[in-house]
């Protein structure tokens, strides 16, 4: 007896349809004309461990119709994988070729060398600008491929303040004091003294040049140890801030030779951290005020990106970061915030990633400029013409002004 043959029911007969199989689908983002390309290339220079873009702002990026291109390995010192970026939307790309053929490229340190054989002409360049380490050649190279270079540290925000430095120098000044405390320590040869105070021993001197936010943040660390502390600075309305920032009387002190040179001589760390809002950071402390203190007086040069506070400062790396001269340790490297990459690049990250939401929108670099003079100020380079007076005069080079370049385009 045969058997019979079993009706197909409408259910089985829509379950063979491919429409009601699991099937894997890319996210779908918004996009539109405006979508930006953004390169992420490994750094390569100095050892810096940070990287420009965090995967939450890659999410964010993406969803808003931008494209990011992450060189393999880029955000690992900063302990971000190539799997949480893949997971956030970027391209992970093998060759340092594919990220720089980007539109935008977003990175730490200037570029080097190798790096210019690799940029593509014309594209938008947003980086550090670290003066001390550069020429005229490199600004020449930048021109010659129509570069536009933007320094992050020049870019303000609507209320004209400068919101990488600050968000570094906040970094930077909460780590000068363990890396003062690492150098003290008779673990690293040092003077063997511990960083503050304890009981029935004097505390440890601490003097502090500038009034800004590296040495607000120094001076919060160095008095939560129970350090003494005295901080001199050119400007007094930066002085009162502080004091009033830090909400208890530290010695405070107008830069005066002989005040100045009593303090610098008897102190156990000194700590410059005077910048220029232009070229040049001021030199307070001069070769021979240094081969008068005492010796293993640990010295802090943060301002060594702009050429430094100390006559006797050079500059250093994560791997090589002191030097001895006339006795007195020498630290002078320059990322320091890339000590703590993790917490860096979040804070890098939290600066780009409005901005750049803000460029797509308005349609591009050249139209957030022309709309945003808070913007503009970060730009040194212009289709191939430098726009930094300050750059133009320290390398006797021609330059035009950016205002006017962007008039002309009205």
């Amino acid at each position: 007896m045969s058997t019979p043959q079993l009706q197909q029911t409408g259910f089985e007969a829509l379950a063979q349809q491919t429409a009601l199989y699991p099937q894997e689908q890319l996210q779908t983002v918004k996009t539109n004309n405006n979508s930006l390309l953004i390169g992420l290339p490994k750094e390569v220079s100095l050892q810096d461990n940070r990287i420009a873009l965090t995967p939450e702002a890659v999410t964010l990026l993406v969803r808003n119709g931008h494209q990011v291109v992450v060189e393999t390995g880029a955000g690992t010192g900063s302990r971000f994988s190539d799997n949480q970026y893949s997971e956030a939307g970027a391209q992970i790309v093998y060759a340092p070729e594919e990220a720089f053929a980007a539109d935008v490229v977003l990175k730490i340190e200037p570029l080097t060398q190798k790096e210019f054989d690799l940029a593509k002409r014309g594209s938008t360049l947003i980086s550090a600008l670290t003066v001390p380490k550069l020429d005229a050649e490199y600004f020449a190279a930048l021109n010659q491929k129509h570069i536009t270079g933007l320094a992050f540290e020049y870019i303000e925000d609507k209320a004209g303040r400068m919101p990488i430095i600050r968000a570094m120098s906040e970094i930077a000044g909460s780590t000068v004091m363990l890396i003062a405390a690492e150098y003290l320590s008779s673990v690293n040869d040092g003077r063997g003294i511990i960083l503050g105070g304890v009981t029935g021993v004097p505390p440890t001197r601490v003097v502090i040049l500038g009034g800004g936010t590296v040495a607000e943040y120094a001076a919060r660390t160095a008095l939560g140890l129970g350090a003494e502390i005295k901080i001199f600075d050119k400007d007094i309305y930066k002085l009162q801030r502080l004091r009033y920032a830090l909400g208890q009387p530290v010695f405070t002190s107008i830069i005066d030779s002989n005040t100045l040179t009593e303090a610098v001589e008897r102190a156990d760390v000194v700590i410059g951290a005077m910048r220029s809002e232009e070229g040049r950071s001021p030199l307070v402390v001069t070769e021979e005020m240094v081969s008068r203190m005492r010796p293993d007086t640990v010295l802090i040069d943060v301002s060594i990106d702009q050429g430094g506070n100390f006559e006797t400062s050079e500059m250093t790396t994560h791997r090589n970061p002191i030097f001895q001269k006339y006795g007195v340790i020498h630290y002078c490297v320059p990322n320091i915030a890339s000590r703590v990459a993790h917490t860096a690049s979040t804070a890098l990250s939290n600066v780009f990633t409005p901005f750049l939401l803000q460029t797509g929108t308005l349609g591009g670099i050249e139209e957030m400029m022309f709309a945003n003079q808070w913007f503009m100020k970060g730009v040194y380079c212009y289709k191939g013409t430098l726009t930094n007076a300050s750059l133009a005069r320290q390398f006797n080079m021609r330059y035009k002004d950016l205002s006017l370049l962007m008039a002309a385009r009205m």
